[in-house]
């Protein structure tokens, strides 16, 4: 090989060239060095970051080595003793090879391919608003089925209620046909009672579970016709939805178990093991879930409003539960008071009867004694006629004339017979009025085990009343139909042979 000799030092005398024309290039060598090393920079600045520059102040494989130093595999010591190489943490291209994980570079100016670049780009973005879209119906569809059975919950419990709200009102209803049956008893047996105080009680109590009931009925009212315009409104929205991934041919539920979510609210089940639930995501004008998908008809939102609602129901239930117990218990009590009042009006009809019977023997004996007490008066007295002259009891017989005569042989038999038979006819005046005042407290004894009977006979219809209407399968109207409007103070008129039932 030739070998370049090096030049020889030459003498500044000794150039030919003037010294202007060689300064000329040798400035035209230095600007031409600078501006290719500029643009150099710039371009590799370009393609780069600014932070990755090399540093002018190191040498180029010693500032290459520290800017590539954080990019290689970390060694990590491990619990046994041994070793484990990991990339660093970011983003990145792995060269699991060289060990070695390049950042991403990021170009400033377009690429050959940022046409086609922005052409994806803008079908992701569809493709992810459609299936942001498609996400957010199928929320909107599982929530629109959560409103739908919590409404379905709410009308068959708002059955319950109202069937039990019937209960109540026909309680009220037997309450006042209890009234009015008692009042055909006798004014002597309307002597207030324990009986009336506990109907007037069952009245009040009655009442106040009625505007308990009207009150939860309300509430629930309110509470559906929340939950209807929030069930329009989410069906509004799930269609407006709908429009937007009719080609996608995908099911919704499909959509909710790849999106982790099983349930647009997370209230009415418990989230599935296998997946975990998201949250449901803040409006956004410009997304998929627009704040329109927030229900502005009513304060509270969807999560809310099923929570009032299952407040609402399980507090329906329980109001339910407790006024049929409670309305059985009063019930009972007040048929059992006046079962009582019947057995105690039983002992003393029983009683009376007794005495009446007492009363009765009496009664004869006295009118056979008193038969008894006329009949020895007129044996005082003698006969009426002549024609018992044989009887010899007259005191104008020839045996008294001729003895009575003179006034030392006076007989004391006409003195004795007239005090005897003065003596017998108090007695038969006392005896009559006895048997007069037997006679008035028989027939009010009489009286009085009528009104007895009639007070036993009403006490009983109003208990058989009670048990009969309160059976399950009469409702109110067949209860109302049962006693019309009427005075009690007289007995109700006769019904007619058509409008009596078959």
């Amino acid at each position: 090989m030739p070998v370049l000799a090096p030049p020889a030092d030459r003498s500044q005398d000794a150039r030919i060239g003037a010294p202007a024309w060689r300064e000329e290039v040798q400035a035209m060598a230095r600007t031409a060095h600078i501006l290719t090393d500029r643009c150099g920079q710039e371009a590799v600045t370009l393609w780069q970051p600014k932070d990755t520059v090399l540093d002018p102040n190191l040498a180029h494989h010693l500032g290459r080595a520290a800017y590539i130093q954080p990019w290689r595999f970390r060694v990590e010591m491990l619990k046994g003793g041994g070793t484990e190489e990991k990339p660093p943490p970011g983003e990145g291209v792995t060269l699991w090879k060289g060990k070695v994980k390049l950042p991403a570079w990021y170009a400033r100016l377009p690429l050959p391919l940022h046409r086609q670049a922005c052409a994806l780009q803008t079908a992701e973005m569809v493709h992810s608003h459609a299936r942001g879209a498609r996400l957010t119906a199928a929320r909107l569809g599982r929530a629109q089925q959560q409103i739908n059975g919590r409404v379905r919950q709410l009308l068959r419990q708002r059955e319950v209620t109202d069937h039990r709200l019937s209960e109540v009102r026909k309680g009220l209803l037997i309450n006042q046909q209890s009234v009015k049956l008692r009042g055909y008893r006798p004014k002597s047996e309307k002597v207030p009672d324990k009986a009336d105080s506990m109907l007037t009680w069952e009245k009040e109590e009655l009442k106040s579970m009625k505007r308990k009931m009207e009150r939860d009925m309300e509430k629930s009212e309110v509470l559906l016709k929340t939950l209807a315009s929030c069930r329009d409104t989410l069906a509004f929205c799930f269609k407006e939805r709908l429009q937007a991934v009719d080609l996608m041919n995908q099911p919704l539920d499909k959509v909710l178990e790849q999106a982790g979510r099983h349930s647009w609210v997370n209230l009415s089940r418990a989230p599935t093991p296998r997946t975990q639930g998201q949250k449901t995501p803040p409006p956004d004008p410009v997304g998929t879930y627009t704040p329109a998908l927030v229900p502005t008809k009513t304060p509270l939102t969807i999560s809310r409003l099923l929570v009032e609602s299952k407040d609402t129901l399980v507090e329906m239930a329980k109001n339910e539960a407790d006024v049929g117990k409670q309305h059985l218990q009063i019930s009972d009590r007040v048929s059992a008071s006046l079962a009582q009042k019947a057995r105690e009006t039983l002992e003393l009809k029983e009683r009376l009867n007794m005495t009446l019977g007492l009363m009765r023997g009496t009664i004869h004996r006295c009118a056979k004694y008193s038969q008894e007490m006329h009949t020895t008066c007129g044996l005082i007295k003698g006969p009426l006629w002549k024609g018992h002259l044989e009887t010899g009891e007259k005191l104008n017989r020839p045996l008294v004339r001729m003895y009575q005569r003179h006034v030392g042989t006076q007989l004391p038999e006409a003195a004795r017979l007239a005090q005897g038979t003065d003596k017998v006819q108090r007695h038969i005046t006392h005896v009559e009025k006895n048997l007069d005042e037997l006679l008035a407290t028989h027939k009010s004894l009489t009286w009085g085990l009528n009104c007895k009977n009639v007070g036993l006979e009403v006490d009983h219809s109003v208990v058989r009343l009670r048990l009969r209407q309160r059976h399950p399968r009469v409702c109110y109207e067949q209860a109302q139909r049962l006693v019309k409007h009427w005075d009690p103070s007289s007995p109700p008129p006769p019904r007619s042979k058509s409008s009596a039932d078959p």
